[in-house]
């Protein structure tokens, strides 16, 4: 299927780049999406319940396929009862340590809490927000 070059020796670049493609293609089908990148997910850890006064955790899980000098997680963000209280700003100089990594923030429970948290991907874009909710005891 691959034919080399006549005269250099080598593959062409036409012949390289079909090559490429099929490879790129197997992947998708194989592994049933795309093989190298997705969207910037995050998963939300919090308690459901804790004390007027209670200082919480909050985790956010971030997951994102093919973190590297061009393509990464560029920002996470938190917000809570509908007011970000965080955000986290990547690049290609000090993007995130891995694919999945986890921020943390410690809030002191005043009321009930809604959370609503994101990450995004530069190229790919965000998978949504997700959401929980902390209620007092």
């Amino acid at each position: 299927m691959i034919q080399e070059k006549q005269k250099g020796g080598g593959l062409s670049r036409r012949d390289f780049m079909k090559a490429t493609g099929m490879v790129l293609v197997a992947g998708v089908v194989l592994r049933g999406g795309p093989a190298l990148a997705n969207k910037s997910a995050v998963r939300i850890v919090a308690p459901e319940t804790a004390a007027a006064g209670e200082e919480i955790t909050i985790e956010l899980h971030v997951s994102h396929k093919g973190n590297n000098f061009f393509h990464y997680t560029e920002w996470v963000y938190i917000q809570i009862n509908n007011e970000e209280v965080r955000r986290w700003t990547y690049g290609a100089r000090n993007k995130p340590e891995s694919e999945d990594f986890v921020v943390t923030l410690r809030h002191t429970l005043t009321e009930a809490i809604e959370i609503k948290a994101a990450a995004n991907c530069n190229m790919h874009g965000s998978a949504g927000p997700a959401q929980a909710r902390v209620a007092l005891q």
